[in-house]
């Protein structure tokens, strides 16, 4: 037993002076670490082909740029033909194939790198087009090819590539630049024929004089036919064809020409996209215009509504921005551009300018609710919070009240919205509510000859309405006995009410008059000691003469 301890204490020693190692020596640290994992490598980026062809469409304007400038080595790359082998004509012959027979629909093509996987079967080809020959419809297709450490690049297909000289020998149509005078073909200014600057700067002037022209003759023609059936000779002049009219009519003669006409693929190109900006950019115009005629025959319309010219102009710049916009969307997807960023932008700056225009938005919108409900009449006398006056104008953001003062008030309409509003114009009928005092010591017989005298002298008004007469005794009060009188009067006008009233009132005086009693007049009566078996009659005339 003891030698078993013996033995424990010297391991358990030679432990702890391990441990005491191990804490205390930051040499000896690091191998106590557990090894951290090996980072995964990133993949590197493969190579940029300097001659851009990553993607099918930088390929095709690759190959037609070389084959324009008339280099054929660097033409000759394009094509997935074996190294080594010459085929600066087949390039020769592709290039005119495709400047005489492809679709100008360069825009269309993918210029993505892994190209548009029309099939999925095949994702390393990409259809750019398809052109019809005798024989039947040829595929331009290009497919992608490895090139080793260079990479991944496209070319023209080896299948399409074998049926070019075949459909060479049917492209027999002379080009425009065999027709004009070899000047106009050969002086070329930022590597563009001088003939392509000419039809564009002096072409497209010419044309748009020539709607004129046409737009003469229409307008003149329908003029006289209107004149005519209408028997009047005084009708104004109209112009049939406006000026969105024209510009598609250009757009029309421009695509009418591209079908008649031989041109290269990039000036097709060119001009097929040139017609269709001049028709983008006249159906935007048409539509504001037409917007516009909308907006003024519903004003003609609903004249009777205050403020409709300005419910109907904030909706029509409502819509010209949203034509505006669609416009700029469908220009932006023609030239291949990715819009979602842009819309997310736009959603952004829309909250921005919202929180900005928090106050405006509330004045508008009140604005139109005020218009909506009809609340504010041009013309109306009416009492907003502590202002009275008559209302010059209800506009979108705010109203303009002219006060009694002759001074303008202009209210947020935020504002009137959250105010009692009391239109003083809008009453059928005057409301005549006078209350008659009568002096204390007034026998109640007496009393009864007021009001009999006063119910009569209303009902014989033919502007009063009968069933709203109503004269009453209703009250002792402090100074005099109040005989309380209702009725309406029946108008509409404030002047002709203020007569009315005169006369009645000046009746009514008659009346108490005629009673032997009189109107009170604010009055106190003291009682003194002593004077208590006075008679009331005796203290109040004493009373009241005193004070």
């Amino acid at each position: 037993m003891i030698a078993l301890d013996n033995y424990c204490t010297r391991h358990l020693g030679k432990t702890a002076a391990l441990f005491l190692l191990v804490v205390f020596c930051p040499t000896l640290w690091p191998q106590a670490v557990p090894p951290t994992p090996a980072t995964a490598e990133v993949p590197p980026e493969p190579p940029k082909d300097p001659l851009g062809r990553d993607t099918p469409r930088k390929a095709v304007l690759g190959f037609l740029d070389a084959a324009r400038k008339g280099n054929a080595e660097v033409a000759v790359l394009y094509l997935n033909t074996p190294p080594g082998t010459s085929s600066e004509t087949l390039a020769r012959q592709l290039a005119i194939v495709l400047d005489r027979r492809l679709p100008a629909r360069l825009n269309e093509i993918s210029d993505k790198p892994e190209g548009s996987v029309q099939n999925p079967l095949k994702p390393d080809e990409d259809l750019i087009g398809t052109i019809s020959t005798e024989s039947g419809d040829l595929d331009i297709v290009l497919e992608r090819v490895d090139r080793g450490g260079n990479g991944k690049v496209w070319l023209f297909s080896k299948k399409t590539l074998a049926l070019i000289p075949d459909v060479f020998k049917e492209v027999n149509t002379p080009p425009i630049d065999q027709i004009l005078p070899q000047f106009m073909v050969r002086t070329r200014v930022a590597n563009i024929p001088l003939f392509e600057w000419l039809a564009f700067f002096a072409g497209l002037p010419l044309l748009y004089l020539l709607t004129g022209v046409l737009d003469l003759i229409i307008s003149r023609g329908s003029n006289i036919l209107r004149r005519r059936s209408g028997r009047s000779a005084d009708l104004p002049n109209r112009r049939v064809l406006r000026a969105p009219a024209r510009l598609l009519l250009i757009a029309l003669a421009i695509r009418s020409l591209l079908s008649m006409v031989a041109l290269p693929l990039l000036a097709r190109q060119f001009w097929s996209t040139t017609a269709l900006m001049i028709t983008i950019l006249a159906g935007i115009w048409l539509s504001i215009l037409l917007n516009s005629w909308g907006e003024r025959y519903l004003v003609r319309r609903v004249r009777s509504l205050s403020g409709s010219a300005s419910i109907l102009r904030l909706f029509r710049r409502l819509i010209d921005g949203i034509v505006l916009f669609a416009g700029l969307l469908l220009t932006l997807h023609y030239f291949d551009v990715n819009v979602t960023a842009a819309l997310a932008g736009l959603g952004v700056g829309g909250i921005a300018i919202a929180l900005a225009a928090q106050k405006t938005l509330e004045n508008v919108i009140a604005g139109v609710s005020l218009i909506a409900d009809r609340a504010l009449h041009v013309g109306d006398l009416v009492n907003v919070g502590d202002i009275q006056g008559t209302v010059e104008e209800v506009g979108l953001r705010s109203t303009r009240i002219r006060t009694l003062d002759r001074t303008v008030a202009s209210l947020p309409n935020g504002q009137i919205a959250n105010m009692r509003l009391e239109t003083l114009s809008a009453r059928d009928k005057f409301w005549f509510h006078p209350v008659i005092g009568l002096r204390y010591g007034t026998e109640p017989d007496q009393i009864q000859s007021v009001v009999t005298g006063i119910r009569k002298l209303l009902s014989e008004q033919d502007s009063v309405a009968s069933l709203s007469i109503r004269v009453r005794f209703i009250r002792f009060g402090t100074s005099s006995l109040d005989v309380d009188i209702s009725a309406y009067v029946l108008t509409r006008d404030v002047n002709e009410f203020l007569e009315i009233q005169e006369d009645l009132l000046l009746g009514i005086m008659a009346i108490v008059e005629k009673t032997g009693t009189e109107i009170a007049s604010p009055s106190q009566t003291v009682y003194l000691a002593g004077e208590t078996s006075a008679k009331p009659n005796q203290l109040i005339r004493s009373q009241t003469t005193r004070s």
